[in-house]
């Protein structure tokens, strides 16, 4: 008679816990199998085989402002479409974050907008507050850092690096290495950023970092943007946006942008044999360093294939694919733990002092709201 005392008490239990979303007693919550357009993970899509299936499906995946020279996405797009059959197109390769933001609105039940986004920081909490983006728990979900995603899952960084400025040594003589080497005559006519900071997040986080440089702080831009300004009446800034195309020209021999960008841009210049000798520096006076989020928009036209980028671009895979490009992968750490870090690519990135330390929600909406305010008069004259 003792067994069924024991089982009986053991059923009491299970009914005591009744209220609670289990399966069998003592299981973890039970994953109800849900649509790939409102799936919050692989598992409620029917697991990674039934999301592939899903996604192979769909056939295409559109996405926007991706060039291939940016954090690797050349060869990520290249694996994707190799790995799962499936058709990346590039709307706007040189396009903004805000460009991206403007697409999800404009064409949201077109069939045309982007299934999903990569965008500065500022700009995909923007996105989620605006109701544009789905929550999506990747597989590697865990291994993110607290401090790197939305805990609705809304969004979440991908990779990231520090600002830098980049030089063609061939023309010019002494390369800056500091934010305040930029104030010299000898740069007159020299000084670029990668785009409009009240559109692009890297030319934002350039005026983020002048400001650290010149007195200012996480909560106070606008030493930045006054920086900016300085340059500007003494024509040393020039208005405009730095690329590969116009470093080549000689059009923006000086450009302040992503160390992970600039570094790409030696090697794309050495391996072309082009006329450029780029070199880059990272600022000891004005350290400044963000991740990019990325984003399921909550109307994607192909929601499991952009689900399936998504848990692409967060496997070890693809962030190894962004180190590859000197993009630091916000997994980073979790790979050196699990041992799936690509050590070589890893030994190749650029020696930075200290731990980087990161803006509060609270504090990019300031910055934001400062720079879209007084940017463009401060350097219109």
């Amino acid at each position: 008679m003792p067994a069924p005392r024991l089982r009986t008490a053991a059923v009491a239990v299970c009914l005591a816990f009744a209220a609670a979303p289990l399966g069998a007693c003592g299981d973890k919550p039970a994953v109800v199998r849900r649509p790939p357009a409102v799936a919050a993970s692989a598992a409620e899509a029917g697991g990674m085989a039934a999301l592939t299936a899903a996604a192979k499906k769909e056939g295409s995946l559109n996405t926007i402002a991706l060039p291939g020279d940016w954090a690797n996405y050349g060869a990520l797009i290249d694996g994707f479409e190799k790995k799962y059959g499936i058709k990346v197109t590039v709307e706007n390769p040189e396009g903004t974050s805000q460009d991206e933001i403007n697409a999800l609105k404009e064409h949201r039940r077109d069939g045309s907008a982007p299934d999903v986004i990569d965008v500065g920081g500022p700009f995909a909490r923007s996105a989620a507050q605006q109701g544009l983006l789905a929550p999506y728990e990747v597989a590697e979900w865990d291994g993110i850092p607290k401090e790197q995603k939305d805990p609705r899952a809304r969004w979440y960084n991908n990779y990231g690096g520090y600002v830098s400025i980049g030089c063609d040594a061939k023309r010019v003589e002494t390369c800056p290495a500091t934010f305040a080497d930029l104030r010299k005559p000898e740069y007159k006519g020299k000084v670029a950023l990668n785009g409009d900071p009240t559109k692009s997040g890297s030319a934002f986080a350039g005026v983020w970092a002048a400001a650290l440089a010149n007195g200012g702080s996480f909560d106070d831009i606008q030493p930045g943007i006054d920086f900016f300004a300085e340059l500007s009446r003494n024509g040393n800034f020039i208005p405009v946006e730095s690329t590969p195309s116009t470093i080549e020209q000689g059009r923006t021999p000086i450009s302040i942008d992503w160390d992970f960008l600039n570094l790409g841009y030696a090697d794309e210049f050495h391996a072309k044999g082009a006329d450029v000798d780029w070199r880059t520096a990272i600022p000891f006076d004005g350290s400044f360093a963000e991740y990019y989020a990325h984003g399921v928009n909550k109307d994607a036209p192909h929601p499991a294939a952009a689900r399936l980028w998504q848990e692409y671009v967060f496997s070890p895979e693809g962030q190894n694919i962004r180190l590859g490009a000197y993009a630091r992968p916000v997994l980073m750490d979790a790979m050196e733990k699990d041992g799936t870090l690509d050590k070589a690519a890893a030994e190749n990135l650029p020696t930075v002092e200290g731990t980087p330390a990161f803006p509060t929600e609270a504090q990019r909406e300031k910055a934001r709201e400062t720079v879209d305010r007084n940017w463009a008069e401060a350097v219109s004259g």
